[in-house]
């Protein structure tokens, strides 16, 4: 299932046999149930457990209806296919409230997301700086934004919240979470100044922002 179409409300069903793969494409604006409809008429005929079901991203879902929307959406899917399918696999954007991705990893079987070692490293910062951690737990997304943004080598926190667009942070909220985001191994200082701390934006590492932020929103709290 895919938010590939934006307008129209009419169904339009392709089939790729050679790839073993039929999608529906609906309206932007069409109700949950008739995408559940549109997925089950694939079953016909079809022995329980021989299709998977992919929901590509849930983000839509929250960004025009609401995170219980989307949780309720998800359950509704559970409900209906949970049983007749061989799996169902859900996919969803970090950019969206962490709220969506704690609720609807509780009704995982699999979580897929963040390594070992960046599990251990935010649990670490949870525990010892939990003022730092819950900046870089509310921030992380609009911190990587500034840092890919920016084009300054070597920027003072000031200068990478300067490069944002409409931010929902300050320079000093987001310059608590550049200084998690090095002490997470995603980010370095440069020099040693005895003036505001200088980011070295050249030892960016953006993968490893991807793993912490998978580690953040899949289950530590900083409640």
């Amino acid at each position: 299932m895919n938010d590939i179409a934006r307008s129209g409300t009419a169904a339009s069903t392709q089939v790729v046999p050679n790839n073993g793969l039929a999608y529906t494409v609906l309206g932007g604006t069409v109700e949950s149930e008739r995408v559940f409809d549109a997925v089950a008429d694939h079953f016909d005929g079809v022995p329980d457990g021989a299709i998977d079901v992919v929901v590509d991203d849930l983000a839509p879902v929250a960004a025009r209806e609401g995170v219980d929307s989307a949780v309720a959406f998800v359950d509704r899917l559970l409900e209906r296919f949970v049983g007749r399918v061989g799996r169902i696999s859900m996919g969803c954007s970090f950019e969206i409230p962490v709220e969506l991705l704690s609720r609807v990893g509780a009704r995982a079987d699999v979580v897929v997301g963040p390594d070992a070692e960046a599990v251990t490293a935010v649990e670490r910062l949870s525990r010892e700086d939990p003022t730092t951690f819950g900046y870089v737990r509310r921030h992380w997304v609009e911190a990587k934004r500034g840092i890919e943004t920016c084009d300054r080598n070597y920027p003072q926190s000031k200068q990478v919240h300067a490069a944002l667009a409409d931010p929902e942070t300050t320079p000093r909220t987001l310059g608590a979470t550049l200084s998690g985001m090095v002490t997470l191994g995603a980010l370095e200082t440069w020099g040693d100044t005895v003036g505001p701390t200088r980011y070295d934006l050249t030892a960016y590492r953006p993968k490893r922002t991807w793993a912490l932020g998978a580690a953040i929103a899949t289950g530590v709290s900083d409640d």
